[in-house]
């Protein structure tokens, strides 16, 4: 037989309804939402992203910072050209019998040097490429101007500065700080 204490406790307990929204406690919908777990981070919940707010910048102001963009685009675009046609001109044939051989085996590892050296910065301005057609998408969005971590506005100063900036000085500089502390 079970004791009449544990009777009513079980009574008391409700199962969790997972699509149910949080009460408040006169009963009513608090309208926040939250989503149970279902793996284990162990805190039993999990984070459930923010939309970004829209932008705090004038139309005028994005207009700006649009054109400069685009600007930088085709700067990088020219730029990345220009290497890849380097890079190729120095690999193309160039002996009258199809063979390029270098005289020393010094140039052999400079060609090589200087190849790979050339194909690493594409590659970093590929990367910066994509940051900025990121931020000409997040302008078209109208949340340019927002930091994507901490959701606070991002100074004119540092997206004059960087305009495809993803994130606020003060961010950065508390990534920054956590990284030198694990470093130690």
């Amino acid at each position: 037989m079970v004791p009449t204490r544990l009777l009513k406790e079980n009574q008391s307990k409700k199962p969790a309804d997972s699509n149910a929204k949080p009460q408040s406690s006169n009963g009513k919908s608090t309208g926040r939402s939250r989503r149970k777990a279902v793996g284990g981070n162990g805190s039993g919940r999990i984070e459930v992203a923010r939309p970004l707010p829209k932008t705090w910048l004038k139309p005028e102001e994005l207009a700006y910072f649009r054109r400069k963009l685009i600007d930088k685009r085709n700067e990088l675009v020219g730029d990345m050209e220009a290497m890849e046609k380097e890079a190729l001109r120095k690999n193309a044939v160039t002996g009258g019998d199809g063979t390029r051989m270098p005289i020393h085996m010094a140039d052999v590892g400079s060609d090589n040097y200087e190849q790979e050296f050339s194909i690493g910065l594409i590659e970093s301005e590929r990367g910066l490429l994509r940051e900025i057609d990121d931020a000409i998408k997040r302008i078209t969005d109208e949340t340019y101007g927002v930091c994507l971590a901490t959701h606070a506005p991002i100074s004119k100063a540092r997206l004059r500065a960087k305009p495809w900036a993803r994130f606020c000085i003060a961010y950065r500089r508390s990534q920054e700080n956590g990284r030198r502390r694990g470093a130690k």
